[in-house]
């Protein structure tokens, strides 16, 4: 016997991982026999467990009971405290309660099981979120045919003629309809406006549809009796699609007084808005594909041909239906092949237009289709947080419902905000099925049908998931528990690393920052995202927060970044920071070693991309052999070109303290086989006056701190290179005046210098040591500089003054502990960018490569962005904010094995997040030209 189960299968087929012959066979013959045993199998019914509002069931107590009844089934229910029908029910129609389902042989379920609760050679019937190969889903479905399941589809059980026969039908349509009625009652009191709309709440806190319709009949006397709002009469909801969702929806709307219109009747409507008649009645649009597109060459709508070549046909909706509507809910079906119904353009022509302020208010998105017909739908919402809006003039995504933009409603689990009614009618869809499992009758056709695979293969109209299987093989097993971010600090680069983040609808984000109100205006643009009050010397506090976190990313000022390391580390927890590894923080890296810690540090632009490509380059050019006699890397973020439009020719896209403090540090380089090192404080005086990048560029540049010290974590040999050296781009005529501030003493760290002025004037008199009876101001600071008053330089400087605010009558105090603090404050407020303007971020590096045949080659790398000046994002807070973001993203998927206090110049960090940079539009140009001749190291003048 065991020898024939042991003979090899006369398939070729390649086995799937974990795939055990013996062991599959007598699976078989276990699942074989209880098909043909007379008794009926045992039930299972789980509970559900992928978020704490799934309430729902796959069959109610009544379902049970009947099935008992009728088929002599035993019935085993998991124990819930949150299901819709309590333990008691079930125990009252007969089913057996206890946590233990190892004695079901089939088991009932709404959403997917988690790996470590499937239970071997069961029969699952679930929406198991795998037929469409799922890549998140992959390793849930090897793990099922690993452990010998027979996994059933509700999804796919469906009948000769393909439709579906167990869905929640209109449920969806129900809940979105009641919950889009809830927002925009509330959008309006907060636009200044009472409706009757208020007294409508979330779908969740009716216990039935009934209470439901009950609370619309109020709802209606209400509009009959006091009316809508003037300002927003005629209220026109607009319903597309035509499926289950959108009848489900209807059948909501229906309940209120309305008048149902056509497409035609708009612009007619429109002039005679203010009949006292709209004042007491909704208007109903219902619209299908031929009201909302056309053909491009303007011939007739053909049905037809729009599905089979909708490339022919653009949306008209934002001009034919969008500016009459006040609501819309969206139920349809969509496909990338299709126009969108809305583009954001769209939704920002609209939103533009002051005499449509009071149009499209609330979108209920029932169809949640991300990215879809309605391209400014960019995630969905949750039950616990509905709503977000959408600012598509300024480009903001927000939670605040007093500020502009139109309500979003995009839940994508609203069955489950009606447990009771959803259950009672999937049940009921379901219960024949059940039957006929319960009597063993697997060859039963909608059950066979949706058979996806048993006896730990694939059934064959699955088997092209082998392939999905392959491809995820590699995969860690997903984790189903939400993963949380720590962001501590809320400057100007942390908007585009929360934007990242809280794209994966997986991660929860507290914002905590000393600065509260900012971390909320942040914090209320995102969808799961929150703010709190940190204070980096209340340890408690501190502990807590990270805690309760995965990764913790560090934004507040560098020489904080040890204590939350400290912190972090205690609570074997990772961390990421954008700033230099100082001595404090390389002094944690054993300890977080010991704790199987990774500290990502450096990871922004400068330090952080700028390692990424340099590694990339110089990994390759080991690859070929060839060796590395020269590395230069020059960087820099600036004010665009156009909007450099003061003395220093420069506005501040990030701290202001850190950029006035990197001007005062040492730095050491080495240049055509010369050792050069600069003193502290003498960067200014021994700048660069011209770096050739670009022709179009007048750059000049400083030298960037201690550039020796990379060559040991680039893997280069000091020793056998030309030139080694890391550089600061500005504009020409920058050093100049900064060199001057120095010399003045207005970037002086000393707490002697502790500023207390009434005003910059003030300070500015005070920290030259300019006395009221020392005359004209000029002479003195020329005196101070010992340059001549006739010095060009001296007319800049006193201008570079004016445009600080230095010299103006404003009597603002300023409060400081140092003179550099104090002119931190002054120049963030007189050199930030202003509206409509824009920065830009340079990087550019360098490689002089020996190959192997002798020949020199010079290769370069380059990044070049600019702020996007209608938003106002700048390309600093993208060049560091993003790449944090995708170092966070790593830690979070395990991706990241180096412990301790890391650069990213490995593999595993820098190969993945250079590629997903390229999806943020950041992409590195690479050029090779041959001859050392090429080179910035034979062009620039190093002394």
């Amino acid at each position: 016997m065991l020898s024939a189960l042991c003979a090899p299968a006369a398939s070729a087929r390649p086995r799937l991982r974990g795939y055990n012959p013996l062991l599959t066979r007598l699976r078989r013959a276990s699942l074989a026999t209880q098909a043909a045993n007379s008794s009926p199998l045992v039930i299972g019914i789980r509970r559900e467990d992928k978020n704490r509002w799934e309430r729902r069931v796959a069959l109610t107590p009544a379902h049970v009971k009947d099935l008992i009844a009728e088929t002599g089934a035993q019935v085993i229910v998991q124990p819930s405290n949150t299901r819709i029908f309590n333990n008691a029910s079930f125990v009252a129609a007969g089913a057996i309660i206890n946590e233990d389902l190892s004695h079901a042989d089939a088991i009932l379920g709404i959403k997917e099981v988690p790996i470590d609760k499937l239970i071997p050679s069961k029969t699952y019937v679930i929406f198991s979120h795998t037929h469409k190969g799922q890549k998140y889903n992959m390793p849930s479905l090897q793990a099922i045919l690993d452990k010998g399941i027979r996994l059933i589809d509700y999804e796919l059980m469906v009948n000769q003629e393909g439709k579906r026969q167990v869905l929640f039908g209109k449920h969806a349509g129900y809940a979105g309809m009641i919950d889009g009625l809830h927002g925009l009652g509330q959008r309006l009191l907060a636009l200044g406006y009472n409706s009757p709309f208020i007294h409508m709440g979330q779908a969740h806190v009716y216990p039935n549809l009934e209470c439901v319709h009950t609370k619309l009949r109020h709802v209606a006397d209400i509009i009959e009796d006091q009316g809508l709002p003037d300002a927003f009469a005629p209220m026109l909801f607009t319903f597309t699609g035509s499926g289950n969702v959108t009848q489900g929806a209807r059948s909501i709307f229906d309940d209120l007084p309305h008048d149902n219109v056509t497409v035609d009747e708009l612009p007619f409507i429109a002039k005679d808005r203010y009949n006292d008649r709209y004042r007491r009645r909704l208007l109903a649009l219902q619209v299908g594909a031929q009201d909302y597109v056309e053909r491009i060459d303007g011939g007739p709508y053909s049905r037809e041909e729009y599905r089979e070549h909708p490339e022919r046909y653009r949306s008209v909706f934002a001009t034919k239906i969008a500016p009459y509507t006040s609501m819309l809910v969206n139920g349809i079906y969509w496909e990338s092949k299709y126009p969108r119904l809305m583009t954001t353009k769209d939704l920002a022509h609209i939103q533009r237009q002051r005499e449509l302020k009071t149009r499209m208010l609330a979108i209920a998105d029932i169809s949640c289709d991300i990215g879809g017909s309605l391209e400014f739908m960019s995630h969905a919402s949750t039950i616990d947080s509905p709503f977000f809006y959408v600012d598509a003039v300024n480009g903001l995504e927000h939670k605040d419902i007093e500020k502009p933009g139109v309500q979003i409603n995009s839940i994508d689990n609203l069955p489950t905000e009606l447990p009771f009614e959803a259950s009672k009618h999937f049940g009921d869809s379901l219960y024949p099925y059940a039957k006929a499992l319960a009597l063993g009758d697997f060859k039963h056709p909608v059950l066979s049908r949706a058979i996806i695979c048993q006896d730990g293969a694939l059934a064959k109209q699955h088997r092209h998931l082998e392939e999905n299987l392959a491809d995820a093989s590699g995969l860690r097993v997903a984790n189903t528990r939400r993963k949380r971010v720590l962001l501590a600090g809320s400057g100007m680069v942390s908007q585009p690393l929360v934007d990242y983040l809280a794209s994966s609808r997986d991660t929860d984000i507290t914002i905590a920052s000393n600065d509260l109100s900012e971390a909320k205006r942040i914090a209320y643009q995102f969808p799961n995202t929150v703010a709190a009050h940190l204070d980096v010397s209340d340890s408690a506090a501190l502990d807590q927060l990270i805690k309760d976190s995965d990764v913790v990313v560090s934004l507040v000022p560098a020489h904080l970044h040890p204590r939350l390391a400290d912190a972090a580390i205690r609570r074997g927890k990772h961390m990421v920071t954008a700033s230099y590894i100082s001595p404090e923080m390389q002094k944690l890296d054993q300890a977080a070693r010991d704790a199987q810690v990774s500290i990502i540090s450096e990871i922004g632009l400068d330090p952080g991309i700028d390692h990424c490509s340099a590694m990339k380059i110089i990994d390759e050019a080991k690859e070929r052999g060839a060796k590395v006699r020269s590395f230069i890397s020059w960087c820099g973020g600036l004010a665009a070109p156009e909007n450099s439009n003061n003395q220093i020719g420069y506005k501040f896209s990030w701290s202001p303290r850190g950029v006035l403090t990197a001007g005062l540090n040492a730095a050491q380089f080495k240049a055509n086989g010369q050792m050069h090192r600069i003193p502290e404080g003498k960067l200014f005086e021994n700048r660069f006056g011209s770096v050739p990048l670009y022709p179009g560029f007048a750059f000049e540049g400083l030298a960037n701190r201690d550039s020796l010290q990379y060559a040991d974590p680039y893997g280069l040999d000091l020793d056998a290179m030309d030139t080694m050296f890391r550089g600061t781009l500005r504009y020409s005529g920058y050093s100049e005046i900064m060199d001057c501030l120095l010399r003045l003493g207005l970037l002086s760290l000393d707490p002697k210098s502790h500023v207390s002025a009434a005003s910059a004037t003030e300070f500015l008199r005070h920290a030259i040591g300019m006395t009221k009876s020392a005359g004209d101001l000029k002479h003195f600071i020329a005196h101070r500089l010992a340059i001549p008053a006739s010095d060009p330089l001296l007319d800049r400087l006193l201008l570079a003054l004016e445009e600080f605010g230095m010299l103006s009558t404003d009597a603002s105090p300023i409060t400081a502990p140092t003179s550099l603090d104090a002119m931190s404050k002054i120049l963030q407020n007189s050199l930030k960018l202003q509206a409509g303007e824009r920065d830009l971020v340079c990087l550019f590096h360098e490689f002089g490569t020996e190959n192997l045949d002798g020949s020199y080659d010079v290769r370069t790398s380059s990044l070049v962005a600019y702020g996007d000046a209608e938003s106002g994002e700048t390309a600093m807070a993208r060049t560091v904010g993003i790449p944090a973001a995708i170092a966070t993203r790593l830690l979070l998927e395990d991706a990241v094995t180096t412990r301790g206090v890391i650069r990213p110049t490995t593999k595993e960090i820098y190969e993945p997040l250079l590629k997903r940079l390229e999806g943020k539009g950041l992409v590195f140009a690479e050029h090779t030209k041959s001859g050392v001749h090429n080179s910035l190291q034979r062009r620039m003048k190093w002394v």
